[in-house]
């Protein structure tokens, strides 16, 4: 196991009618800005229960923060901060809209424009204090100090560190609404959080192992009913407990982690608009068929101890462990190749460029360049 440092100071209310506790958990005396997404809250009944939760703070609301949060939206929010004096945050609905709102928060006290801050986190000085309502399950943004943000203009997305929320609030009654899509992508979403942090060296923490295998097991016998069985209370707390605990820290003390797959989603959907976690969904596969070898031993636990693949030639079973992870996301009803949404060899070019010309390497070997990268769209077209 290797050397770390742990710390997650977020305070996690969890469970029926815990909006309620808003009025508790935001200090006394300070002006608040609610920011928030399209507007799903308002038919799900989240808006309601904030603005009851808050009546009698001093408050304003920020509208519009789009899911792939742009840069070009927060920018207007920054600017009203400063105007109104805005000393807390509060994000009420999916993890765009808290990334949308990290961002925010590190934005109104610098002297700058927020893209710096977004290029450079060693920029970032003070941050305004903020909590969340979590309504969408997928980014563990609500238990960690990540956002990802994009900008129109350049059709870019990377990834930054901010903070840590004070306090998040999940209710798993407010997923109930969420159409099928979503719920799948936010499951798609967490389970290669999960992998990112799990599929890299076979050895290093039998116990991180086995709570990362703990996550997928779950998240692949919940799958049916969260996607089918719109008001089922206990698949969907499970469902959020997943996705918040698939990136929070627990699972990657001591161990090596990857990351090439998101970082390769995100430049689909920086070009396409295409929806997180769907991203990852076609890029998984790609990347266990390109680096089979240099991830065997973890691919082959894997492949055992969560889809029960025990017979046949170490070759044979790498097979069937990609396929069987493939079939989960086309069981999500998620497409898994780029021509099925309409990506092709522009798109494939353009990432090799874009990792060429940053002269990055991702994941835990450090080889996945650009060049590597166009193998693992290319096993995926």
């Amino acid at each position: 196991m290797e050397n770390f440092i742990f710390r997650n100071p977020t305070k996690l209310i969890f469970g029926k009618g815990m909006i309620a506790r808003l009025s508790k958990e935001i200090p006394e005396g300070r002006k608040i800005m609610v920011t928030f997404g399209g507007g799903s809250v308002k038919k799900n009944g989240v808006y309601d229960q904030v603005v009851e939760a808050l009546r009698g703070r001093d408050y304003i609301e920020f509208w519009g923060i789009e899911p792939n949060p742009k840069v070009e939206t927060l920018r207007k929010a920054i600017e009203i901060c400063r105007r109104e004096g805005v000393d807390f945050l509060l994000s009420v609905g999916g993890g765009s809209v808290l990334d949308g709102t990290k961002l925010i928060a590190a934005a109104v006290r610098y002297d700058g424009d927020a893209w710096d801050l977004v290029l450079d986190n060693s920029r970032i000085g003070e941050i305004l204090p903020f909590g969340d309502v979590m309504t969408l399950p997928a980014t563990a943004s609500e238990m960690n100090r990540n956002a990802v943000i994009s900008s129109i203009e350049t059709k870019e997305k990377f990834g930054m560190k901010v903070d840590y929320p004070r306090f998040s609030i999940l209710d798993p009654q407010t997923t109930f609404t969420l159409p099928v899509y979503q719920r799948a992508a936010g499951m798609a979403d967490t389970f290669i959080h999960v992998m990112e942090q799990y599929m890299t060296v076979a050895g290093q923490s039998p116990l991180m192992d086995r709570w990362s295998e703990g996550i997928l097991q779950t998240l692949v016998e919940i799958a049916p009913k969260v996607l089918e069985s719109e008001n089922d209370y206990d698949s969907m707390a499970n469902y959020m407990m997943c996705a918040t605990m698939g990136l929070n820290g627990f699972i990657a003390m001591g161990v090596t982690e990857d990351w090439a797959t998101h970082q390769i989603g995100h430049e689909l959907t920086a070009i396409h608009g295409l929806t997180h976690g769907h991203t990852l969904a076609i890029v998984f596969p790609g990347l266990l068929k390109v680096l089979r070898e240099q991830k065997k031993g973890k691919i082959l636990q894997y492949g055992e101890r969560v889809w029960g693949i025990t017979g046949g030639t170490e070759d044979e079973r790498i097979d069937r462990t990609i396929d069987a992870t493939e079939k989960f996301f086309r069981s999500l009803g998620l497409q898994t190749r780029l021509h099925e949404v309409g990506i092709g060899e522009d798109t494939i070019l353009e990432i090799e460029r874009r990792f060429n010309e940053r002269g990055v390497a991702f994941g835990e070997g450090a080889n996945v360049t650009g060049t590597v990268a166009r193998k693992i769209l290319e096993a995926v077209r």
